[in-house]
């Protein structure tokens, strides 16, 4: 019986189906050979300008930081006073009246960092600030096997930057946040357990 629950298959939730907006209702006729409601130009330019438009971010962030330090410091001191060996300074025992000193310090650390985050995500202009400065937010979620997977992005894109095919490199996104998070039985394994956090946070070591 305990077997049986081991093997109970991982619950996950069902995708839930994309539903689509009615069509609107035809346009009443005008009598007129142009309208204004149906104009579509020649040539445009399909780059978000306007909120609500989206606009593709490429992900290319890679950060990479190493940090090293040593110290050796020491410290040695001697004293001694000589007496005669005439009484009555003969009764002293030997090596009463020497003393000495000795510390040596020594220290070390080294930290180093690595981070690669590729990939692409689609954001939603939120703002349109003076200047041709589009304030934009977007997020992803991947729902896998075990777990979830989440990327966030915020920040301020300018219009210059935005490349014909309506992206921006993250490179070019000012103000930028982006958060990177999953949940699931992956994402708990690799997390350091709360016990060992709570032990290592008392610890004086």
């Amino acid at each position: 019986m305990l077997g049986g629950c081991a093997l109970t298959p991982f619950a996950s939730t069902p995708p839930v189906p994309a539903t689509l907006a009615e069509a609107p209702p035809p346009l009443p006729p005008t009598g007129s050979l142009f309208d204004a409601r149906r104009y579509a130009a020649l040539a445009g330019d399909d780059r978000a300008a306007r909120v609500g438009d989206l606009l593709t971010i490429r992900l290319v962030e890679r950060t990479r930081a190493s940090k090293s330090a040593s110290a050796d410091a020491s410290r040695d001191g001697k004293t001694s006073i000589d007496l005669p060996t005439a009484k009555p300074f003969s009764f002293i025992p030997k090596g009463l009246l020497r003393g000495g000193s000795n510390q040596i310090f020594k220290g070390s650390g080294a930290a180093a960092q690595d981070n690669l985050l590729s990939g692409e995500i689609a954001v939603t202009v939120r703002e349109r600030l003076p200047g041709g400065i589009l304030r934009v937010a977007g997020e992803k979620r991947l729902t896998l096997n075990r777990g979830e997977e989440q990327v966030q992005l915020t920040g301020l894109v300018r219009i210059a930057d935005i490349a014909p095919d309506n992206s921006v490199v993250s490179t070019r996104v000012a103000d930028a946040r982006i958060r990177y998070s999953g949940t699931g039985q992956v994402a708990d394994q690799s997390r350091q357990g709360w016990l060992a956090r709570f032990f290592a946070k008392v610890s004086p070591l």
